[in-house]
């Protein structure tokens, strides 16, 4: 095959379909996938019964064939998708958003037939997330059928949705004590401390999980051996425990601590503003001091994910 002759958008030109499924494969970058995370979820009947139904939504397809481009299509509404019973066996089945052109697969009329549908691939194995190879679709969910079942519920429904290009938004936040702030030997307990590590941050519509990564840089820590706990907390998840366990003795030193977490975002906050802050858990076997001050500095960096909801 020769280079495909004229270019897309020449004037005066007669241009192919594939070169505009080209152009849709261009700028998706060679993905496939649902546009947003709550696209084309797949969930029960409103009553439950023998079928499933897909929600609003778009994605892209990309053709099994290279040289195909790839398929731009939404869904408007509720779609009911039918499901078989099962007999006397459990059986999965996979629900595809497929797309069957005639110019490549099938015998479909483009002018008369559903060249895009919702696709049930039957009897599949229990692991399955994709779809046959060679076949132009996106996998939306996998059902996992019991024996002699006749209704399909949303426990029996496997969202394997990915999306084509997931939204990412990564920002950094700084902070810098102004005098000396000091943890002393303690009770064990937690505190919210050091009180100047604490940010507003907009969480987006669309965040599925944030990864976080706070550092100190500059930790002062004095007077006796320090054994202390932090962890970071977003609004009301709290992250991940980490050390500061210091055997140096009473002189006045510096360290560096970095707590990490990745969270999943619960739906109660997208699209809100959450505090970010840190505690500190001091605990008595030791009897050192944490303390930040004009040579610490606190920086927060976090980036959001957007994925399937």
């Amino acid at each position: 095959m020769t280079l495909i002759n004229p270019p897309l958008l020449t004037h005066g030109g007669t241009h192919e379909a594939r070169a505009f499924r080209m152009m849709v494969r261009d700028l998706a970058r060679g993905s496939q996938g649902v546009t947003e995370g709550d696209d084309l979820k797949v969930r029960q009947l409103s009553t439950p019964a023998a079928g499933v139904r897909v929600a609003d939504g778009s994605a892209v397809i990309r053709g099994a064939a290279w040289g195909q481009g790839s398929y731009t299509q939404y869904n408007v509404g509720d779609a009911v998708v039918p499901v078989a019973p099962t007999a006397a066996s459990p059986r999965s089945d996979l629900v595809c958003l497929r797309v069957e052109d005639p110019e490549y697969e099938g015998t479909r009329n483009s002018e008369t037939d559903e060249i895009g549908y919702f696709h049930i691939v039957s009897n599949v194995p229990v692991s399955t997330t994709i779809p046959p190879g060679g076949m132009t679709a996106i996998p939306l969910a996998r059902i996992d059928i019991p024996a002699n079942t006749t209704v399909i519920t949303d426990s029996m429904i496997k969202d394997v949705r990915r999306i084509a290009n997931p939204r990412r938004e990564r920002k950094l936040y700084t902070a810098f004590p102004g005098a000396i702030s000091t943890l002393t030997y303690s009770d064990d307990k937690w505190h919210n401390w050091p009180t100047a590590a604490r940010w507003s941050i907009a969480v987006p519509p669309w965040a599925a999980s944030v990864k976080l990564v706070t550092t100190i840089a500059g930790l002062r820590l004095s007077r006796a051996d320090v054994f202390a706990t932090m962890q970071n907390v977003f609004g009301t998840v709290f992250g991940q425990d980490t050390a500061v366990d210091d055997d140096q003795g009473t002189g006045i030193r510096r360290n560096t601590v970095v707590l990490a977490d990745s969270i999943s975002i619960p739906a109660s906050i997208r699209g809100t503003t959450q505090i970010l802050y840190l505690q500190t858990f001091m605990h008595k076997i030791e009897t050192g001091d944490l303390s930040v001050d004009g040579a610490t500095s606190l920086v927060a960096d976090i980036e959001f994910t957007e994925g399937v909801i």
